[in-house]
Order: C-alpha cells, then structure tokens, then sequence
C-alpha cells in the first residue's frame, strides 16, 4: 500500500539525503541517531529514517533531550520517546541535562542539546528535524546581526555530526506527515514566548514579509542561504589554498598572503585563527589581523579571544600569549 502523499514526501527527502556518497561515507558506525523533541519536525523524521535506515541496514535510535526548563518536562520526553518507538525507531533514549552558562537561555540550551546528543553517539550521524522555515530564520537571524556571508548561508545540509535532511521542506510537510501517521505533536510553549527573537521571527517577521512580499519569502531566503553556501564553499576551497602557500609551521608568511585577493587572505586567516585556538572571533578581530597585512605600518599586535596576540615581525605573522610577542 503506498504511503500517504506527505509520508512519502519526508521520507523522500531522507532518501535523497542519503543519496549523496558524501552521505553514505558518513555512516560508519552502523547507527543513526535522530534528535526528536516531540514536535512534529523531529517526529516526523523519526518515522522517516526509521523507513529509510533500516533499509540501509542501519540501527535507528532516537536521543530525546529533557533540557528540564519547565514543569512537567520529564513526562514531555518520555511520551516523545515513546511515539518515537511507535513510529519504527529501534531505540529511544531520554538525555536529561542542566542548561546553565553565558549567551542567555536559548544559546545556553543550545549547546547543552548539541553537546548531550554528540556524547550519546559518538562518531554517529545525528539528523535534526530543522526545515526550510527555520533556514529562512536563521537567514533573517544573520543579516540581523551583520555577520557576513558565512552567517547568512545558513545550516548545512551535512556538518558532521549533524545531518538536516528536511532543509528543501516547509513546516507545513511535516505537520501534515504527523497527521497522515495518526500522532499528535508536542506544541514547546516556548515556541510561542515573544522574550525569544526567533519567535518573533517566526510570528511576527516572516508573516509580514510574506505579505508585503506576496508570499514565497521562506523559499526564497532558503535558496538564497543555498547559493551564499555554495559561493562560500568554493571561496574557501580557495583560502585553503592560500593558507597552504603562506604556512610555515605555526607562523604565517606575509608575502604569500600579500599576493591574494583580501576576502581570500581574510578567509585563509580565519582558518588559521580558528586552528590555533582563537575562539569568538568577530569581523572587526578579523580586519584588524588582516592589517598587519594589508595595511602594514608597523602598528603593535592584535589582541584576540583566548589570551592571544597576533603580531608581525621580520616578514610574518604570529599568534602567541602576551608578553611574548
């Protein structure tokens, strides 16, 4: 008997993903995780995985995360385990964890989540049930905050170890899914708090510029967020190679960097920031790492996150503690 129509459509959408080699290679621990939440997103690509997983020869597992924010949130994960199961997973874990540190609540649970669901299956594939809809607002989120290309490309369909199948679908895929296999979704309260700035991307931005626009903004944000990655792909295949030229062990030469065009220096420093340690990196740490370069005039070195200088002596560029540059 064939699927319902919106069935096929998420489990299409998995298969497709998995259609990739790049996918396949992915795949070395026989297991694949899915983080379900209860909502209809994660239930949906349960059922969907499952479906596809285990034609791949794969066990299935559901991690279910209880971030324990609200009242009653045990229960919330317990049922969300259980229709997972029922939905063909081969196993349902619930991942209780403690949300605490900088960046605000959501930040913070953030990367509790992430953290809970990389231990629970180390070197597996984890999928997230995140949409077109949540592409387009982490593209509204971006331009938002000013970050550049890189942050307005959006999630990857693959970042290991973390897989989105589900990018190409509306929300609207996913709720009909649910519906057609006879599950009630969880609705997260939080999902509806305007304190958080994705809701009110969610509640308030994206149905205004779908009107004035006349519709199709979130299409049109995803595919946009689809070239900027692709472009950002290839430019930084590219850096790579510039890096390449101006390494020197843990030194960069400036020469090498001097001949390549500055988004490509930038982009190369970047890497070379980011492997040696330096954490939070903003565009204006960036630029001014970039001058010692570019816009050499002898100028002291660049103060960076982690208690690191970068500085530039006799032809080339070092990153060390202070004091010792």
């Amino acid at each position: 008997m064939k699927p319902d129509p919106a069935v096929a459509r998420v489990r299409r959408a998995v298969r497709e993903f998995f259609g990739e080699p790049v996918r396949t290679s992915a795949l070395t621990t026989g297991e694949l995780g899915v983080a379900v939440s209860g909502g209809a997103d994660s239930l949906a690509l349960a059922e969907a995985a499952a479906f596809v997983g285990h034609r791949m020869g794969l066990r299935v597992r559901a991690l279910v995360v209880d971030h324990r924010l609200q009242p009653g949130s045990a229960e919330v994960a317990e049922h969300a385990a259980a229709t997972a199961s029922k939905l063909g997973v081969d196993e349902a874990t619930v991942l209780p964890i403690e949300v605490s540190g900088p960046g605000g609540p959501e930040a913070a649970a953030r990367k509790a989540r992430y953290a809970a669901l990389s231990a629970a299956m180390p070197g597996a594939l984890v999928l997230l049930g995140h949409t077109r809809d949540d592409q387009a607002e982490t593209v509204l989120l971006g331009l938002g905050r000013g970050s550049g290309p890189r942050s307005v490309s959006g999630m990857r369909p693959l970042d290991p170890p973390w897989g989105r199948p589900l990018l190409e679908l509306p929300r609207s895929a996913t709720e009909a899914a649910c519906a057609a296999l006879g599950v009630e979704p969880w609705s997260d309260p939080h999902n509806a708090d305007p304190r958080f700035t994705r809701v009110r991307l969610r509640r308030e931005v994206l149905p205004l510029l779908e009107d004035v626009l006349s519709g199709g903004v979130a299409a049109a944000l995803a595919r946009t967020a689809k070239q900027l990655r692709e472009d950002s792909e290839a430019l930084d295949q590219l850096a790579d190679e510039v890096l390449l030229n101006a390494r020197n062990g843990p030194v960069l030469e400036i020469e090498p960097l001097l001949t390549a065009p500055a988004p490509l220096r930038r982009r190369a420093l970047r890497r070379w920031l980011l492997d040696a340690g330096v954490r939070e990196l903003t565009d204006a740490h960036l630029r001014s790492v970039d001058d010692l370069v570019g816009a050499w005039r002898g100028q002291g070195g660049v103060w960076l996150p982690g208690d690191l200088v970068a500085g530039r002596a006799h032809g080339r560029l070092s990153l060390l503690p202070p004091g010792r540059t």
